[in-house]
């Protein structure tokens, strides 16, 4: 007898964020392989085997969970996507970098996988927690301004949907200009010195893999003129919550963003 349900069964998915909304909409048995990075929700990690990384993957393994559809993200994963699919996988690599295409990724997976209607109420649900935040930064007394920091070595300053929502949760980021760019390469900040000149508010740090260390940035040559080290405005956001484009920088990154940012305007 054949499937009633025609939407994709057996999905491996590259990146957290396919995950963390197909858990969210309840679609989570379609799920068979997921990223070693994978930490939302925490129940996956006990339940899914991992199989990428985020740069490589094991494609054998992936393989073996015969996938009726991989799920990538960006152009960083183009050469095993490209492995995937000359070995006969369908493969969908989203390559979204701001807010509004995180939540069309929200309903375009939903609608992939048979739960479009579940996918637009989680959509409209993030859309009014951003709304929500926006009328709560509205209300502050100023717009502090804000250089977040995605790695120290080189600094390497936040992508777009990252200083869309320092607009959204009531700040500016001071280098607007890269964050349009999309690689991280192309956000290198060669002059540090650049980042003092810019004399921001407050530093965020979200080091990927690392802890962020407020007392070794402080202690930067020249740092001590900025307004954010002299008034001890430095924290951290962590990386699982603001640098994957997905859900979660939507909810818990834009609240977190939102509450630096408050104790900063409010001081």
């Amino acid at each position: 007898m054949a499937n009633s349900d025609p939407f994709p069964q057996r999905i491996v998915c590259l990146t957290e964020e396919p995950t963390e909304v197909l858990y969210a909409l309840g679609e989570e048995r379609r799920i068979v392989g997921i990223s070693g990075f994978t930490v939302r929700p925490p129940r996956a990690r006990k339940e899914k085997p991992k199989v990428s990384a985020f740069t490589s993957a094991k494609i054998g393994a992936i393989l073996d969970l015969a996938p009726d559809l991989v799920i990538g993200f960006s152009d960083i994963q183009a050469d095993i996507a490209r492995d995937l699919i000359r070995a006969g996988v369908e493969v969908w690599i989203s390559n979204h970098r701001s807010v509004a295409g995180i939540l069309a990724y929200i309903r375009r997976l939903g609608a992939m996988v048979g739960a479009a209607d579940k996918a637009e109420r989680y959509a409209i649900e993030a859309e009014a927690h951003i709304a929500a935040v926006e009328r709560a930064a509205a209300a502050l007394p100023r717009r502090p301004r804000v250089y977040f920091e995605e790695w120290d070595d080189p600094p390497i300053s936040g992508i777009r949907w990252v200083a869309e929502l320092i607009r959204i949760a009531g700040g500016d980021d001071v280098f607007p200009e890269l964050a349009e760019k999309s690689l991280a390469r192309d956000r290198i900040i060669a002059d540090s010195s650049e980042i003092v000149r810019r004399h921001p508010d407050l530093v965020l740090g979200s080091w990927c893999g690392k802890r962020f260390r407020p007392e070794t940035v402080a202690a930067r040559p020249g740092w001590q003129e900025m307004p954010a080290v002299r008034n001890g405005h430095l924290f951290e956001i962590k990386s699982p919550i603001i640098l994957q484009p997905g859900p979660a920088a939507l909810f818990d990154g834009l609240q977190a963003l939102h509450r630096c940012i408050a104790t900063v305007a409010n001081r």
